[in-house]
């Protein structure tokens, strides 16, 4: 097999010995996976770089960016959330489920502690990237089986879902416009609202791009499946950050889809990957027995992708590593 094909896992820092983590972390090497998007404090990532530094696997640190649940830096400064168009601040409003308290990018001091979050893990010596997630709005639309998990039926925009009324968006998209979004009703503005909100994100991420590589550093993301669906469903238009790796989260089964839509995902997306960065396919692997995998692996890189990404380790077994150490050369 190609041996530039690219294997990644994400998953969450937990405590335990030394020696279970460099049993796990060579492990996963043997089986051709050496991209490890870690869920971390910057203590720990500082500690798993130096702890696999002999073994050939890179650290990549994966934050939570603008989602930020139980941040108690945060918490005191009611200004920095996210609003709905209902007026609904997300200290206090958390849609759909417990963990979703989002900062605004409307937000100077917001932003402002988001980039000091980026500089902080981009400044780890050896780090391999700063792993953005959650960098978008909250969902304006769940994907299809979602809405029927939560008993939702969001066949239009339904307010309580619909978040950038920060008052700083607000009157930044009046000053330039001479309406006040939440006054916009069809018609008219409705595109200048989206894309306002949508540059409002990118702008974000250019900055914490530009943080990350001044330390040298790389600069990845995991994203919604291809940049028209994520524009529409999550106000993030990944098509022109121009990241180092991208990792579209091409999880067939939310969107009532099968391997045949992950296919389709990544031909809608890839087209919009820069000359030099990686397209990881993000994989939820839980959905999938080893055969099945590696059809799925298989068609991500017929596809054009770079290599895939697992989500997660918890849900990753034996038979699977197996299957993706058949893809080494």
């Amino acid at each position: 097999m190609n041996k530039s094909i690219i294997m990644g896992v994400w998953l969450d820092f937990k405590y335990q010995p030394d020696s279970e983590w460099r049993k796990y972390f060579l492990k996963l090497k043997e089986a051709g996976i050496e991209e490890i998007f870690v869920n971390a404090n910057v203590a720990q990532l500082k500690f798993l770089v130096e702890l696999t530094n002999d073994i050939g696997v890179n650290i990549h640190g994966w934050i939570w960016t603008l989602n930020r649940p139980y941040d108690k830096n945060v918490m005191g400064n009611k200004s920095w959330y996210s609003v709905n168009k209902r007026g609904d601040n997300c200290l206090e409003y958390r849609p759909y489920v417990d963990y979703y308290q989002w900062l605004s990018p409307f937000s100077h001091d917001a932003r402002e502690y988001v980039k000091s979050n980026i500089s902080k893990i981009a400044s780890i010596e050896g780090i391999a990237s700063v792993h953005l997630d959650y960098v978008r709005f909250c969902d304006l639309y769940l994907p299809i089986n979602l809405q029927k998990y939560y008993k939702i039926n969001q066949d239009h925009e339904m307010p309580e879902y619909d978040f950038g009324y920060h008052p700083d968006g607000r009157s930044g998209f009046k000053e330039k416009f001479g309406i006040d979004p939440v006054d916009i009703d069809g018609g008219e503005l409705v595109q200048e609202w989206k894309q306002f909100r949508l540059d409002a994100v990118s702008s974000l991420v250019k900055e914490l791009k530009a943080i990350s590589h001044e330390k040298n550093t790389k600069i990845s993301a995991a994203v919604f499946p291809y940049p028209k669906m994520s524009s529409k469903m999550v106000l993030q238009d990944w098509s022109n950050w121009d990241l180092d790796i991208i990792c579209p989260m091409n999880y067939h089964a939310f969107y009532d889809g099968d391997i045949n839509w992950i296919g389709e995902s990544i031909s809608k997306g890839i087209k919009y990957k820069k000359p030099n960065s990686l397209y990881l396919s993000g994989l939820f692997v839980d959905w999938f027995n080893s055969k099945d995998l590696k059809k799925v692996i298989n068609e991500s890189l017929n596809k054009g992708a770079d290599g895939i990404c697992i989500f997660s380790s918890e849900y990753l077994n034996d038979d699977h590593l197996k299957t993706i150490s058949t893809f080494k050369s």
